[in-house]
């Protein structure tokens, strides 16, 4: 059986390192854990084009076997929202 793939995107931040200590506790001896901090990049530029590739929009963020988990989705920065609480008024 292949090991599953568990990559978490980081900004080396408190939050995230405290996802990437749960999720490496959660992790069985059949999950291999990859973690891409965005901040401090990657050598060939994998995390930042796995992260484009993946649609993430906000870290920590954590994709499995190639797939950004639904709990990881959709939570970037919304302009508009931002305005409507009075952003730049």
């Amino acid at each position: 059986m292949a090991k599953r793939l568990i990559e978490v995107f980081t900004a080396g931040c408190y939050v995230c390192d405290n996802t990437v200590k749960q999720i490496k506790e959660l992790a069985c001896p059949n999950c291999e854990v990859v973690v891409y901090d965005l901040n401090k990049k990657c050598e060939t530029n994998e995390c930042e084009d796995k992260a484009k590739k993946y649609g993430i929009q906000s870290v920590p963020a954590v994709a499995i076997d190639g797939k950004l988990v639904d709990c990881c989705k959709n939570k970037g920065i919304d302009i508009e929202i931002l305005r409507v609480a009075g952003l730049g008024q």
